[in-house]
């Protein structure tokens, strides 16, 4: 079955979904806890797990009683991370081959993402993402982040697409049920740093794929149905 059928836009996650790029998060974490005399706790990365890099600021500024404000911690982190995305992150396996698949058939893509503007504007400096991207949407700048639909509804909305002809690519469970509960169909992307919760993305999504060769190939994994509502 062609995973494409009937789909008039595909919209990406980036962090973990389109490209490889969570696991530096842990160790900007550490470092920046680690310069305030603090640990990281265990709990930590799922907590923020959908939120928009404001959410997260406001987050953390209360949780570890930063002194610094929400735009001052966004900022120490967009440095932080910089030099990675622009010179170290890479495409998912077969991403770009994907990417490259999609817009030979004339399918419109956006990203949808929790990132900081800053942020994914090196990684498409990086990686020639708008050769490909038609919309970029963070979630700083909708009401709500993940798991609420809004970022998802926006990408969308500008991609004139309707949402039950828009197919998700995420890689956690916050974005899985973003997208689900934007009315779209998820296909969950297999990460090692969210391997744990493997079996929660199975159930919450309606393919699931290691590779984008799979889709390519059409051998990714169709999910059994969800009764009910999510």
């Amino acid at each position: 079955m062609d995973l494409l059928y009937e789909t008039d836009a595909v919209i990406f996650d980036l962090d973990g979904s389109l490209v490889d790029s969570m696991w530096m998060w842990q160790e900007i974490d550490i470092e920046f806890l680690g310069r305030r005399g603090m640990l990281l706790p265990a709990d930590f990365q799922r907590k923020i797990e959908g939120m928009s890099f404001t959410e997260t600021a406001v987050y953390s500024k209360e949780r570890f009683g930063l002194a610094e404000s929400v735009e001052e911690l966004k900022a120490i982190w967009n440095e932080m991370a910089m030099e990675k995305y622009s010179h170290e992150v890479d495409f998912k396996p077969a991403g770009r081959a994907f990417l490259e698949h999609l817009k030979e058939r004339g399918i419109r893509m956006g990203i949808a993402t929790s990132n900081s503007r800053e942020l994914v504007t090196a990684v498409d400096a990086s990686l020639g993402l708008s050769r490909y991207i038609d919309e970029i949407v963070t979630s700083c700048e909708v009401a709500r982040g993940k798991p609420a639909p809004d970022v998802y509804l926006e990408a969308a909305r500008r991609l004139s697409a309707p949402p039950e002809r828009c197919l998700v690519f995420e890689d956690v469970p916050a974005g899985i049920l973003a997208g689900k509960q934007a009315g779209m169909r998820v296909c969950a992307v297999e990460d090692v740093f969210s391997a744990e919760l493997a079996e929660e993305k199975r159930c919450l999504a309606d393919y699931y794929i290691i590779s984008y060769q799979q889709i390519l190939d059409g051998t990714y994994e169709t999910l059994p149905k969800k009764d009910g509502n999510l």
